[in-house]
């Protein structure tokens, strides 16, 4: 079938609406024989199902720079039972997909399998959490791996900048603001990886969310492999001191003169998702670099030609939280989109936002929640964001409410209160 297009004006846009209705399906909640919360979310689109451990296994509690990355990959590269090999030679016999993952301050460990091959994809998943044995040539394959990547990376200023940043406005002894270098990694052994999966991968202190097609056997089976230490009943680890102590010098460059563009990083330290203006920086933050249409873009990409990318982020952190701007410009242009970024944010501070431009804003900040909510994957993902800091989905019904809500009067006084260019920290790495 043919469409015909000859009436379509391509200089006239479409007609655009806001998100009337978002409705948030709460999951089903069941709790293991000893005490393990699990949080189902249920779909009978597709025959597959995903089963995700969250444990409290981020870099925060890790007391050598690259234990809780190195430990979380090297997970399914043998166990009490299993070689690296056979892992991986099951997994992909049962067409079947696990993946490790760590940020500051989780460590997670997924299965992706199809029900009718969950009881021995889920042995796997069982083996791989609770009896890791962290063999020696496996450890010393992916630490010269890892230590060849870094050696490449950090040739880059993006790297470095985005390394060195995290250092700058937490310092050197908080533990967001650890840093490593290249002789880290021969410092490492596997006794740490042991310990600290001893420490921080105990079944007492974890949660478990399952989406996709999930049936009442489902929590018969997690009971059957996941029979660990009750919840409650381990000495649970200490956590680290949150000691931010920030430089008192706001400006600092990398010199690389080798480097044909440079890295600009700006920013500073802020909070969480449970704090109260948190929702609402979400929004200022967007109009200001978190979407492609966002001032940051149309102006120092769009207008300038600076850059082929810049933005902006408000990233949550269980203990804490921060604001940056990321770019990579010309390094003959390096002042002028510094001095451009500075420019966005005086105007964020001085004028209110047009409404036409809000308006568009809220669409789109409507729409990715939307999004994030399509399928009981997504949902499960979603939903994971807010459990790690205690909160449900009055979060969201909260956070939808604002964005329909808040004034471009109050966010200009959010870009006063907030982004002071006094309280902001410049990093650049280049020329």
């Amino acid at each position: 079938m043919r469409i015909d297009m000859t009436g379509l004006n391509r200089k006239i846009a479409p007609k655009t609406g806001f998100v009337d209705n978002i409705s948030f399906i709460d999951p089903e909640k069941a709790e293991l024989n000893n005490g393990i919360p699990v949080y189902i979310f249920n779909s009978e689109e597709q025959d597959l199902v995903k089963i995700e451990f969250l444990f409290r296994a981020g870099s925060w509690y890790q007391e050598k720079p690259l234990v809780a990355r190195i430990t979380n990959k090297m997970l399914k590269e043998g166990t009490r039972h299993f070689t690296s090999h056979e892992i991986a030679e099951k997994i992909d016999y049962y067409g079947a997909h696990l993946n490790m993952s760590t940020d500051k301050d989780m460590g997670y460990v997924s299965l992706y399998t199809l029900n009718k091959h969950l009881e021995p994809t889920l042995e796997i998943l069982a083996e791989v959490i609770k009896h890791p044995v962290f063999p020696e040539n496996e450890f010393n394959r992916i630490i010269q791996n890892r230590k060849q990547k870094f050696i490449v990376s950090n040739e880059k200023v993006r790297f470095i900048a985005k390394r060195k940043f995290d250092e700058l406005i937490f310092g050197s002894q908080n533990p967001y603001g650890k840093t490593y270098e290249v002789e880290d990694f021969d410092k490492l052994n596997t006794a740490d990886l042991a310990e600290f999966h001893r420490l921080h991968y105990r079944l007492s202190d974890c949660r478990v969310l399952v989406s996709g097609k999930v049936m009442n056997r489902h929590v018969d089976l997690l009971n059957k492999f996941f029979n660990g230490e009750p919840v409650g009943n381990s000495d649970n680890h200490a956590e680290p001191a949150d000691n931010t102590i920030s430089s008192n010098n706001r400006m600092f460059h990398i010199v690389k003169n080798d480097a044909l563009q440079s890295a600009i990083r700006m920013g500073k330290v802020m909070f969480n998702k449970t704090h109260p203006d948190y929702t609402k920086l979400k929004i200022l933050n967007t109009v200001l670099g978190g979407y492609f249409g966002s001032r940051l873009m149309t102006n120092i990409r769009e207008e300038k030609g600076y850059t082929y990318g810049i933005g902006s982020a408000l990233v949550s952190l269980h203990h804490s939280g921060y604001f940056f701007i990321a770019s990579e410009v010309g390094a003959d242009v390096t002042q002028d989109a510094s001095n451009e970024i500075y420019h966005e944010i005086r105007k964020l501070q001085e004028e209110k936002i047009p409404e036409k431009e809000l308006d568009l804003v809220r669409n789109y900040m409507l729409g990715a929640i939307l999004r994030n909510l399509d399928g009981a994957f997504a949902r499960s993902d979603n939903f994971k964001e807010i459990l790690e800091y205690g909160l449900n989905y009055s979060y969201y019904k909260n956070f939808i409410e604002v964005i329909r809500s808040i004034t471009a009067a109050e966010l200009r006084d959010l870009a006063q209160k907030y982004l002071d260019r006094e309280s902001l920290y410049e990093l650049r790495v280049g020329k």
